[in-house]
């Protein structure tokens, strides 16, 4: 299991938790792409990420930088193919492009994006990974779908190695398109016989589409609320209860539910672990209370 990390944020956050990640060892750093930090406390200041992405680009040296995930009705897959051949650029091919559905309705109201319905969405995000893929390739194929148009020519630059991630809890759309288009399919948390058919499902897209299965990295992600200590879980615990305007026994209710690797003592690296056996290849725990001083003690507590 490769070990990353997912955080959000401000700069001095963003900055301080790759020179961590760094420092620790991880494999990549993700944000995610949201013009809300939250849908209950719409005051939080929230950023735009991908140009954070492209700070730390030459704020780093080791870490895969990946956005996770931008929805796709956000930007033109045009805008997409130039954002990601840059970043590619500027990190020397260490950029990850995440592109999903979208699910937080409010962002969508409250800056009045266009928000179609979810059928449509699945629709924009096949013909978005078809366009990008055509945009990349050096043959000059163009690509003809019901949203999107490109000329036959061959755009330029090409990227040294841009990769594609397509990420979501659906069961099966989701890794229908993954299977058929990403370079990494992440597969929010969830119980691992969940995990293990969306994985197989993904495979199986991948070989009917002609493509190597093996050559998609299968990942996940979920809320990092672990400690090795009792004391420092419910301390962790309360202070999301208190962010999200719950209760800590919802919370865990919710994460046993959900299958999200959470707890004190061994259970959370056991959890993940049976991630693991069911295809996991690498974790982004989500350090998303704000709190570089336990980013350590999270991480550890995840680690077998």
């Amino acid at each position: 299991m490769d070990y990353a990390v997912q955080t959000r944020g401000d700069w001095d956050l963003v900055l301080t938790t790759a020179r961590w990640a760094e420092e620790r060892g991880l494999v990549a750093l993700a944000l995610p792409d949201h013009y809300l930090e939250r849908g209950d406390d719409v005051d939080r200041p929230a950023f735009d990420h991908l140009i954070h992405l492209a700070a730390l680009a030459r704020e780093t040296t080791t870490l895969e930088l990946v956005c996770l995930l931008s929805p796709v009705t956000f930007r033109h897959p045009a805008v997409y193919y130039k954002m990601g051949v840059t970043l590619d650029e500027v990190s020397g091919g260490r950029f990850t492009m995440g592109i999903g559905t979208g699910w937080l309705d409010e962002e969508f109201d409250l800056f009045g994006i266009p928000y179609p319905d979810r059928r449509t969405r699945f629709e924009l995000l096949e013909e978005c990974m078809g366009y990008l893929a055509a945009a990349v390739a050096p043959d000059g194929r163009g690509f003809n779908g019901k949203h999107y148009r490109l000329a036959e020519f061959d755009p330029r630059p090409h990227p040294r190695n841009l990769r594609f991630l397509v990420g979501g809890a659906g069961m099966e759309k989701t890794p229908r398109i993954a299977g058929r288009h990403a370079d990494e399919f992440n597969i929010y948390a969830c119980s691992p016989d969940q995990y293990s058919a969306k994985r197989d499902l993904a495979a199986k897209n991948a070989a009917d589409a002609g493509r190597d299965p093996g050559s998609i990295l299968f990942s996940t992600a979920c809320p990092a609320i672990a400690a090795r200590d009792e004391s420092e879980y419910r301390r962790l615990l309360g202070m999301l209860a208190e962010r999200t305007r719950s209760t800590p026994e919802r919370i865990e209710q919710v994460y046993e539910e959900r299958g999200y690797p959470h707890g004190s003592g061994s259970k959370p690296s056991e959890m993940l672990a049976a991630l693991g056996d069911a295809g996991c290849e690498r974790f982004y725990p989500q350090m998303f209370l704000g709190n570089p001083d336990d980013f350590d003690m999270i991480l550890d507590a995840y680690r077998p």
